[in-house]
């Protein structure tokens, strides 16, 4: 860590939001300015900056209940890897969680995964993104009828046994956001910086989850991502059999107890910035 010395640790508001997304762009993540807003509103950030001011180093923690948080956005300017930077602002996240209580989360790549093991966190979920590109959406789309959002918020706190209310009315509230229903399947479908991103997806089974992605897809101009929960295996071969392209694997983490036990497996999850 001694590269990291001279660094010292920034405390981010909304006003870095900006800084931010020009780190995320720069990995070509898919998070846009909301997204940013929104953590380092209802989070707590943390940054470094070079000689010159520039942002060059985040990661962001965001409470979700008395006992639970996620950490996210954790990011660094390409020509500044390899210093010790991100697990030095992820012990920033853990010690800002534990002053609190929480029981943290994130959900990581392969590579994040080899940094975060060493610190602590324990593998839970495994994820599997998917892309479908763009689609020519047809004279007379569907147009699927909306989802309650209590009822959609009780099917999250099913999957996640923990609550995100503040989260779920934020992103379905924003524009172009759609919360929708075909009777036994439930998603959120909501606007990113480089394509609409499906989830979470709640289901009776892979058949109603895998009609409600399709309706969505023919409704939707996209291009869509989805963040599918790999043990949704009949879900993840119909993707693959309708089109969609796996991007990359994330793998989700917990450091501390589990709080509640999740009572449902959703299909898809809100993606690695959110869980």
């Amino acid at each position: 860590m001694a590269a990291t010395d001279q660094v010292g640790i920034l405390r981010l508001g909304p006003d870095h939001a900006l800084g931010g997304l020009a780190l995320s762009t720069e990995a070509q993540w898919n998070q846009n300015e909301a997204d940013w807003r929104f953590f380092l509103t209802q989070g707590t950030g943390f940054g470094a900056r070079d000689n010159d001011g520039r942002l060059i180093a985040t990661a962001a923690l965001l409470p979700y209940s008395s006992g639970d948080a996620w950490i996210s956005m954790v990011l660094v300017t390409a020509s500044s890897r390899r210093r010790g930077l991100a697990t030095w602002l992820v012990d920033a996240c853990l010690d800002a969680a534990s002053k609190q209580g929480f029981t943290t989360w994130l959900d990581a790549t392969p590579a994040g995964a080899a940094v975060y093991g060493p610190l602590g966190f324990t593998p839970t979920l495994q994820l599997r993104r998917f892309r479908f590109g763009n689609s020519t959406r047809p004279a007379g789309a569907l147009q699927l009828p909306p989802c309650d959002l209590k009822r959609f918020i009780a099917r999250d706190v099913s999957a996640m046994g923990f609550d995100r209310s503040a989260l779920l009315t934020e992103l379905s509230g924003r524009p172009g956001s759609r919360l929708l229903s075909n009777g036994d399947a439930v998603a959120l479908v909501r606007d990113g910086l480089k394509a609409r991103h499906i989830g979470p997806l709640f289901a009776e089974g892979p058949d109603r989850a895998l009609a409600l992605v399709d309706e969505i897809v023919r409704s939707d101009a996209g291009p869509l991502l989805i963040d599918a929960v790999t043990e949704q295996d009949e879900f993840l071969k119909g993707l693959t059999g309708a089109g969609w392209t796996i991007e990359r694997p994330f793998q989700r983490m917990r450091f501390g107890r589990a709080t509640a036990l999740p009572t449902e497996l959703p299909f898809a999850v809100a993606g690695p910035e959110y869980g």
